[in-house]
């Protein structure tokens, strides 16, 4: 029997003052052949160390992902990789989660046959621990993490993406071309968690896109309005699938300039330029 064409894969980011990191186990498959892969992303560089399929095993409604001899969950990561391009081992400890309220998908999460699925397991928790990877050290005390995964057949042919946890909050956004049948559409989901509330735009709440330029992302739902601007187009590339092949190279940086704006019946609630943001731009 063909296994089906496609992928999942989670994305556990975690920021210090000095260094920001993102590891992406991921599970894919394509050509009846199941294989698996971590990718590390740093301001340094980016990793890649394939591994058989039959060593590996991911959960697609959770966060865990066991890989060789390497384990990614809720509680933390434990790193024992030894491949020829990479050499990493270490562990990381992390705090309670800040979840969402609800699906980030709302009702496309209900929809079948969606190119690409998302989801986001903590927006902020705390991050302890060291890891060593192809001789450098990323030590972390008291930082931050971020978690979320993907799942299904593609990335979107068109997408943009940004996360950045700062001080009182944290914030996703992902806008794409998502295809919906004959028809495709611009999809946005964003979250944002600020001085202890959650604020929603999304597609299935009215928002859309206004602006999508040179960099600069500006979102509009009702009385909400948000952007997001690259100041730093300098980015490292990594592996994404095309009907499950890792075949496709995009572009991220983990810790690059930034700027956010957040408004809410024209009150500016935050308004600021970070070197810790992690985006993707992947439009003209």
């Amino acid at each position: 029997m063909r296994m089906r064409e496609g992928f999942c894969g989670w994305y556990f980011k975690c920021q210090s003052e000095d260094e920001s990191i993102a590891l992406i186990p991921a599970v894919h498959t394509a050509g009846g052949q199941r294989t698996c892969s971590i990718q590390i992303l740093s301001a340094h560089g980016s990793l890649a160390a394939a591994l058989p399929g039959e060593h590996c095993h991911i959960w697609r409604d959770r966060p865990c992902a066991v890989l060789g001899g390497s384990l990614f969950s809720e509680s933390g990561i434990r790193l024992d990789l030894h491949t020829d391009t990479v050499r990493a081992a270490g562990s990381l400890r992390f705090g309670a989660f800040s979840p969402l309220r609800y699906d980030i998908m709302g009702p496309f999460s209900w929809v079948p046959a969606m190119e690409c699925r998302h989801s986001v397991a903590s927006m902020r928790h705390s991050v302890d621990g060291h890891l060593r990877i192809n001789g450098r050290d990323f030590c972390f005390r008291d930082g931050v993490g971020y978690l979320e995964g993907d799942r299904g057949r593609s990335f979107p042919r068109r997408y943009a993406w940004t996360q950045c946890c700062f001080d009182g909050g944290s914030l996703m956004l992902a806008v794409a071309d998502v295809p919906l049948g004959p028809v495709s559409f611009t999809g946005v989901l964003c979250v944002i968690q600020f001085q202890g509330r959650e604020y929603r735009l999304a597609t299935y709440l009215g928002a859309r896109a206004a602006s999508i330029r040179d960099g600069t992302i500006v979102i509009r739902q009702a009385g909400l309005d948000f952007t997001a601007a690259l100041l730093d187009r300098q980015a490292h590339p990594l592996q994404a699938p095309i009907r499950g092949a890792m075949t496709r190279i995009v572009r991220e940086n983990v810790s690059c300039r930034a700027f956010y704006r957040f408004r809410r019946d024209d009150r500016t609630l935050f308004a600021f330029e970070t070197p810790r943001a992690a985006f993707e731009y992947g439009y003209p």
